[in-house]
């Protein structure tokens, strides 16, 4: 009986042992959020009141987990930034160019670095006046060259068809990424505009005019996205090697019923429709990452979750993939096999479960901050619980920088403090801009796999350490990340505290 019982209670100890390795986050993964604009949610706010808001939310989503944050700039061709270019937008003050008297862009990228998290600035590329909208600025880009434009469903864009356009979003976003330290370019999936039923995209006059050979409209219009899409990653390129252009399409490539390798939904498909080619641009490596918005809940008819990100899985791995997540739907709708609590926790295991999917992406920022359902509360105890660095992106750069130098333990008037000096670095791809720092204990084995040993991750080339009253000992090593999270060798350093 005996023997029984501790034969059992091993199982047990095996099999949570087991449970426990299998949940434990990853050390690297992509945890984004949106932060938009277009719903008005800054539109007259003074700038101490905005960034009061901003600083809120991102204390927060920093608590939660969140790496990286994806800032809408350009929603209509304006801008949340300074521009020679375009107008100042009126998502800011409510009047398109009206000056704020500030510059947002900047000052979320030097709010996001200062919490270790990545900007990446999102621009949408072709629209140019939303139903919404008043009186544009003089200097808008239509009122000086208007035929560079069409108007479909009560909108206003720039014609896809048209080289000048395309050369010209390029010298938008060449702009944005010459001035500003942003970690990515971000496209969503607004490229041909959704439908409008019963109305044809108005380019008969382009299409005549640069058809370049194509006899299927549809077809060049997807080679009018594809050619801008290739554009832009070789003009940020161009600008600055290390950094990255992503998208991020509606959730539906192609339906099984137009493609045999589609998936078998039945709604709305970039392909088709928004003549957005996602696998083109993944499996050519036009695009850094990809982010379907897989919106949906575990269940749903047209669109099954389920369904849609082991498609995505299986079909986009080309390039990173990560996963966009709608907040309200997912805490709207129950788990099936647990109809006590929402989906979340089933989305989350069936990520994590993929190999190929890398992270994902919460839209939108203020919803997890709301933290319906308790999102955000188990985003930060669970599936956040430990810090994690962003997946690396080895067909930009692999080489990991040097390890830190003279690393050393001081006693200061704030308690004990790790220093060490930055490596050196031939150029700006090898230049070390985060640090991260490990603790063990004394004898433990040291294993930089572990997330749960990470205290801090920090741009600084120091570290104040937790302080414990009495002879405790611990290890301690720190690794330095360059742009692209490529992490160095260990420098290591026991410390009695």
């Amino acid at each position: 009986m005996k023997v029984k019982t501790l034969i059992t209670l091993c199982l047990a100890v095996l099999f949570n042992a087991v449970a426990m390795a299998q949940s434990q986050p990853p050390k690297r993964e992509f945890r984004g959020a949106w932060i938009q604009c277009v719903n008005g949610q800054f539109q007259g706010m003074s700038a101490d009141r905005m960034q009061q808001m901003l600083i809120s939310q991102l204390d927060v989503l920093q608590k939660a987990g969140i790496n990286a944050i994806i800032f809408q700039v350009r929603a209509e061709a304006d801008a949340l930034y300074k521009s020679s270019y375009e107008p100042w937008s009126r998502f800011l003050t409510g009047v398109q160019g009206k000056s704020p008297q500030w510059d947002p862009l900047q000052w979320m990228i030097d709010e996001c670095h200062k919490r270790n998290m990545e900007l990446h600035a999102w621009i949408n590329p072709y629209r140019a006046k939303t139903k919404s909208a008043a009186a544009l600025s003089p200097i808008h880009p239509y009122n000086k060259n208007p035929k560079l434009f069409v108007n479909y469903g009560g909108q206003l864009y720039f014609d896809p068809g048209l080289p000048e356009n395309r050369k010209y979003i390029c010298k938008i976003v060449q702009d944005i990424v010459s001035r500003y330290d942003v970690d990515a370019i971000h496209m969503d999936d607004y490229f041909y505009p959704y439908p409008n039923p019963g109305e044809d995209f108005p380019d008969n006059v382009s299409f005549a005019q640069y058809g370049r050979g194509y006899a299927n409209k549809a077809d060049w219009r997807r080679d009018n996205v594809n050619v801008l899409i290739k554009e832009i990653q070789q003009t940020v390129r161009a600008c600055k090697p290390w950094v990255k252009f992503g998208v991020s399409p509606f959730g539906i490539y192609r339906n099984k019923k137009s493609d045999p390798n589609g998936s078998n939904t039945n709604g709305l498909q970039n392909y088709d429709d928004l003549y957005a080619d996602v696998l083109l641009w993944v499996n050519n490596g036009w695009v850094d990452y990809n982010i379907p918005q897989i919106y949906w809940e575990i269940g749903h008819k047209a669109a099954d979750y389920d369904t849609l990100i082991r498609w995505w899985a299986k079909h986009a791995s080309a390039r990173p993939l990560f996963i966009g997540q709608d907040v309200m739907r997912t805490v709207k709708n129950v788990d099936a096999q647990n109809r006590l609590q929402h989906q979340l926790p089933a989305k989350m295991k069936l990520q994590r479960s993929l190999p190929t999917v890398e992270g994902s992406c919460q839209w939108y920022a203020a919803a997890v901050v709301e933290n319906p359902g308790n999102y955000c509360t188990l985003l930060e105890k669970d599936y956040h619980r430990y810090p994690a660095l962003i997946p690396t992106s080895p067909f930009m750069d692999d080489k990991a920088p040097g390890k830190v130098k003279k690393l050393k333990q001081v006693w200061t008037y704030q308690g004990p403090v790790l220093f060490w000096t930055a490596p050196k670095a031939k150029n700006e791809m090898d230049k070390a801009i985060q640090y991260v720092v490990y603790r063990f204990e004394n004898k433990e084995p040291i294993d930089l796999n572990d997330p749960s040993h990470i205290v801090g991750i920090t741009r600084d080339t120091f570290f104040k350490l937790p302080y414990e009253n009495g002879k405790v000992k611990y290890q301690y090593v720190v690794t330095a990340l360059d742009r692209l999270h490529n992490e160095s060798k260990p420098a290591k350093k026991k410390v009695k505290l």
